[in-house]
């Protein structure tokens, strides 16, 4: 059994957005390993993206995936 705790804040992975329409292009943000994503460390562009693509899931973007970068 593992005990030790997984890192709040990891460089090692991203929060990927992928287009229904367009292969190849994705929105992706940093995560934790979990998919959290942290707001305040976004800047503004990326901020409105992220919460652009989160409002437009099953419409133009994929349910976002978890993925070790």
């Amino acid at each position: 059994m593992n005990s030790r705790p997984m890192p709040l804040m990891s460089d090692d992975y991203e929060l990927r957005f992928e287009s229904l329409f367009h292969a190849g292009r994705a929105l992706a943000f940093p995560c934790d390993a979990r998919g959290g994503v942290r707001l305040d460390s976004l800047s503004e562009k990326a901020l409105q993206n992220y919460l652009f693509a989160r409002a437009v899931v099953g419409r133009d973007y994929a349910s976002p995936t978890i993925r070790r970068v």
